[in-house]
């Protein structure tokens, strides 16, 4: 989807996925430390960028749907919160480097060279010592869950996000399947995401 079908898609509903956090950013992010810098890319309406800032951490969130980031700055300052948001193309924006300790990249579904490119500025962006953390949907989910994009070309395996990041000086702590129950029109099912967290090597020089 480009941007006017993101704005169109926001503007259709309010609050697509609500504003709790992801349960899975949740599950591995909440005690994190030190709670320093943390950039979120494809941020959308910001539920994750700002249950960081509740935490403590100084948030960076970038997207390019200003229909999203105007809901996320009203949500921010509901709960009296502070994000530096960022109208931008993650697949071309470039942070400044090794300025975070943490990299979040929720459902970012996009073709490999795409993927690949973010991947490379995460890596960038982070401090020796940081962590990456990425959720999105798997591959799997075609044939075996519930939702989600249906083309195969912008879905995740667990594998192949282990050696990509690997490449780029991580040390992987988790790269796996997890299942997300979703109510359906037949009940319960569960949706297939692929987990992936990170550390990036505190030899590595962020390029």
């Amino acid at each position: 989807m480009d941007r006017t079908a993101w704005n169109e898609r926001y503007t259709s509903q309010q609050l697509l996925w609500g504003a709790e956090p992801n349960r899975f950013v949740a599950e591995e992010l909440r005690d994190l430390q030190p709670r320093g810098r943390a950039l979120d890319l494809a941020c959308g309406e910001g539920r994750n960028a700002i249950w960081l800032a509740t935490l403590g951490w100084t948030v960076t969130a970038v997207d390019y749907s200003e229909v999203a980031l105007e809901r996320a700055r009203h949500l921010a300052a509901d709960q009296h919160v502070d994000v530096e948001w960022i109208e931008a193309d993650v697949t071309s924006f470039a942070p400044p480097r090794s300025a975070f300790d943490l990299v979040l990249i929720a459902y970012l579904q996009v073709p490999e060279p795409a993927r690949l490119a973010v991947l490379a500025h995460a890596a960038a962006a982070l401090r020796p010592g940081g962590t990456l953390f990425l959720i999105g949907h798997a591959r799997i989910n075609l044939t075996e869950g519930v939702g989600g994009p249906r083309q195969a070309e912008v879905l995740w395996q667990p594998s192949d996000l282990r050696h990509e990041v690997a490449a780029l000086g991580f040390k992987v702590q988790r790269a796996e399947h997890v299942r997300r129950p979703v109510e359906t029109a037949e009940g319960l099912k569960d949706a297939i995401d692929t987990l992936l967290r990170a550390r990036r090597d505190a030899a590595a020089s962020g390029s």
